[in-house]
């Protein structure tokens, strides 16, 4: 049940910037003729604590921008939205393009724009409550 809830709450929270409609809960009894559900990423977690604060979060980065090296609040799923990024995570490096979704740890870590323009990612944080 909290696995659901979460897929529900993570799909409602990035409609809006993602531009496309939430997805129906598993139990709905309705659904809409052509709707469809794809899974960009499942990762089991254990959270920090039993309340934990939600920052969902829009990232432009101009063409060649490297961020220093950083932390965010906390881990969570990202979404590429445009452009070409290398991620530098935890001690890996992956490249991640348009439509790509990742995890990222919360450690130390470091992006760069190494397509040929503008790129755009959002951040969907699981941080703990301050």
């Amino acid at each position: 049940m909290k696995q659901r809830f979460s897929i529900f709450l993570m799909s409602a929270l990035l409609a809006p910037i993602l531009a496309i409609p939430p997805f129906q809960s598993a139990n709905a009894e309705t659904a809409q003729p052509g709707a469809s559900r794809q899974v960009l990423l499942k990762k089991a977690i254990s959270l920090p604590s039993k309340e934990v604060q939600t920052n969902l979060i829009r990232v432009h980065f101009p063409s060649g921008y490297k961020t220093p090296l950083h932390t965010h609040e906390g881990p969570g799923p990202r979404y590429v939205l445009k452009g070409k990024l290398r991620v530098e995570d935890a001690g890996e490096s992956h490249v991640y393009g348009q439509g790509d979704v990742f995890w990222e740890t919360g450690q130390a870590m470091t992006v760069e724009n190494i397509g040929g323009g503008d790129a755009e990612i959002v951040i969907f944080e699981l941080a703990p409550v301050k």
